[in-house]
Order: structure tokens, then C-alpha cells, then sequence
């Protein structure tokens, strides 16, 4: 098969690999029809996560049909169209049975394109397959479905829910890249007073805009006016960046909550000479995917419109100009971009 492998910091090639196969009884096959590229791709090329060793197929976010399966899996077979979890869940343990997916201790957690090869490929194996898929149901598009492998559950459980919105609430989502806009999204199916993004390019603010947002700026007098006056009651951190963590500890309310989403590849300064009177929480955490069936049922009833996330498609083989147009999205516009099987 071909697939996008990993050489180190800053090197890849689309290159001929082995197709997987069957190692562990509750593994799965399933041939790739969409998968796509994520930040947490560009922190590997970046060298931000050096647990990724060279030689590895990136990418942990896909839909395919299952090709084969184990003997211990029960609940696949082949033929069937899955949504593959970005997180693998031993479904045993106690943070799997506690829903924290992402804390598995069985074996799984995030593996796919990390300590596994990935989904950016012809083919991928993926372990625990009865807990890590989710059925793709074909009324469904493709593209809609690929964002239900991680970015519309990392948007709500680590920085909806963990952030605790609710009904009147304001908030202000830092970082209007595809997850920040899935913040946006899911965030209004708590009916907040007002919801304000914040991005630093303009084509992402318009974007945040039609997607929900109540208002929508480069950092500026309306973010001074909260950070002076009442404050925002949930700040979501969905940028990775220093200074967009730290604009969220200033905009917060006393007693407020920022949900950390970003994926820091440097140190963040907490400013607890400035905060210790604030009484406020901060939540950080890795995406679990519990809440995917949730969020499947809510898209494909049309209570959650996603589709506008997705901007660009390539055929699988275009990988490398994938990786280019994504990695420069404040200048080409590009917010999710999907790759199709031909």
C-alpha cells in the first residue's frame, strides 16, 4: 500500500509501505475511503512530540470499510463503513469504563499515527476495534463523518464541557482554526447569551461568523472591554499559542473557567501573581471520543451543521500538498482539509 511516513522532524514521503494486518484478536483492517490531516500532525513535523518515532504513518482521524477483523471482535465484520476513533479504547479498564478513553490503561489512548502506524494510508489496523469505531451511517457524507473522528468531540468534551458552558453564558473562543469552530458550533447547543471568537485572520473570523458566533475580532477593545468589566464565564483556549492562553486568563471572570484545547509545543506562563484572587479553573485533558455517538446522532439529525469546516480535498496521493495548504491556513483559507481515496 502507500501511505504519508514519518522521518524525523520536518521529513516526510509518500512512500510504499506494508499493508497491515491482524496482530492482536481485537484488531480490525479497514481500507481508508477519507482521512485527514490535524495540528497535532504539524507538532510531530515540528518535533514538539518525540515519542513519534521516525518510520511511522501519521494521521489518527479516518472513515473506511472494514476489510478484516479478529477473532475477539464482535460487533464489526467485514463490509461494514466505520468511522475510526482518533482514540483507542481497551473498553475494560476503569478510565474506559469511566468514559475517559483517552486515559485507557489497557493499551490504548491515542495511538494511531503516535505510537502506532496511522491512518494516512491505503489501509490501517486499529486495535480495540468494538470500542475504537463507531458505525458510518450512509446518509451521512463522507466529509461530515471524517470530522467525527476527533474534531468536533475534542471541540465539545475538552472545551465545551469541560468548560462548563451553559444557558446566558458568555464565551469566548481563542483561536478560530477547525476546532475552535467546533467550539463554536457545539457550544450553542447550550444556549449561551453570546459567544465572541478570536483569531488573528480575518477570513477565519468571517468564517466564525456565519458558523455561529456572536461576534467575531482580532484581539482588541472589545476583548479589553470583558477583561476590564465582567468577563467571559468560559474561555476556550483552541490556539496552542503562549499568548492566546494568556489572553484567556485575562478575559475570564472571578470564578470563571478556561478550558485548555490547544496542543502546546512551548511553555505557557501562568501568571499566578495575577490570578491567585481569581478563584477561576482551568481544564486541560486529551480528547476521549465517549461523546462521539452523541454528536453523530445530533449531525446526521441535522441539529448540527458541520459541513463549512471542511474547505479543501485532495486524493489520497496528494498528501504532501495537503500538508502544505493546511500548514499555511491563514493564507490559503484552509481549515479542515480531507483526503479521498480516488
Amino acid at each position: 500500500m502507500r501511505a504519508l511516513v514519518y522521518h524525523g522532524p520536518g521529513q516526510t514521503s509518500w512512500d510504499t509501505a506494508t499493508d497491515p494486518a491482524i496482530e492482536d484478536p481485537a484488531d480490525a483492517v479497514v481500507r481508508v475511503e477519507a482521512t485527514s490531516v490535524c495540528g497535532s500532525d504539524l507538532h510531530i513535523l515540528r518535533g514538539d512530540l518525540p515519542e513519534v518515532k521516525p518510520g511511522t504513518i501519521l494521521g489518527h482521524e479516518a472513515v473506511g470499510e472494514v476489510m478484516e477483523v479478529g477473532r475477539d471482535v464482535h460487533d464489526l465484520r467485514p463490509g461494514d463503513q466505520v468511522i475510526v476513533s482518533s482514540v483507542s479504547a481497551c473498553g475494560h479498564c476503569q478510565p474506559c469504563r469511566d468514559g475517559m478513553y483517552g486515559q485507557c490503561r489497557g493499551g490504548g489512548g491515542w495511538l494511531l499515527g503516535s505510537l502506532l502506524n496511522g491512518t494516512q494510508a491505503e489501509f490501517v489496523r486499529v486495535p480495540f476495534a468494538d470500542y475504537s469505531t463507531h458505525r458510518w451511517p450512509s446518509a451521512l457524507p463522507l466529509d461530515d463523518a471524517v470530522l467525527l473522528a476527533e474534531v468536533l468531540p475534542t471541540a465539545y468534551e475538552v472545551g465545551v464541557r469541560n468548560g462548563h458552558v451553559g444557558p446566558g453564558d458568555t464565551v469566548v473562543v481563542v483561536g478560530a482554526g477547525p476546532v475552535g469552530l467546533a467550539a463554536v458550533i457545539t457550544a450553542r447547543i447550550y444556549s449561551p447569551r453570546r459567544i465572541i471568537a478570536v483569531d488573528l485572520s480575518p477570513s477565519r473570523l468571517e468564517t466564525a461568523g456565519r458558523l455561529g458566533a456572536d461576534a467575531a475580532e482580532l484581539p482588541g477593545r472589545l476583548i479589553a472591554d470583558l477583561s476590564e468589566g465582567p468577563g467571559a464565564d468560559v474561555a476556550i483556549e483552541a490556539a496552542g499559542d503562549p499568548d492566546s492562553f494568556i489572553l484567556c486568563t485575562r478575559v475570564v471572570r472571578p470564578g470563571g473557567h478556561i478550558a485548555n484545547i490547544g496542543t502546546h509545543g512551548k511553555p505557557a506562563t501562568l501568571h499566578l501573581e495575577a490570578l491567585w484572587r481569581k478563584n477561576m479553573t482551568i481544564s486541560t485533558g486529551q480528547v476521549d471520543t465517549s461523546s462521539t455517538p452523541w454528536l453523530l446522532d445530533l449531525v446526521t439529525s441535522g441539529r448540527l451543521h458541520v459541513s463549512q469546516l471542511v474547505t479543501h480535498t485532495f486524493a489520497l496521493d496528494r498528501m504532501n500538498d495537503a500538508y502544505e495548504i493546511f500548514a499555511h491556513g491563514t493564507d490559503t483559507g484552509a481549515l479542515k482539509v480531507v483526503l479521498h481515496r480516488e
